[in-house]
């Protein structure tokens, strides 16, 4: 069971809607090549609200994505796309399915 997560949620400005989808459909295969990265979920919560949970085993792992591509990616685009800076959110997962 993975022991640790993230959760980031985005808020859109108005128009980038299209554009967010667009750039978290992108970032998969980049996820895909973290050994470390055990899943990875890109979600639209509703209209302008979107999000990414992924999970980790350790520590290190975590903050490999973390300095990885696709949070370099995110960074870089965060004023162009967002309404408010990505708030990382770090959890320890205590139980799973």
């Amino acid at each position: 069971m993975p022991k640790l997560a993230l959760y980031v949620p985005l808020k859109a400005k108005p128009g980038k809607e299209r554009d967010i989808a667009n750039f978290l459909t992108s970032a998969l295969p980049l996820v895909q090549a973290e050994a470390g990265t055990l899943t990875w979920y890109a979600i639209e919560e509703g209209p302008g609200a979107y999000a990414i949970f992924d999970t980790f085993d350790t520590e290190e792992d975590r903050q490999a994505h973390l300095d990885g591509k696709v949070a370099a990616a995110l960074m870089e685009k965060a004023e162009e796309l967002f309404s408010e800076p990505p708030q990382i959110h770090k959890f320890t997962l205590l139980a799973a399915k």
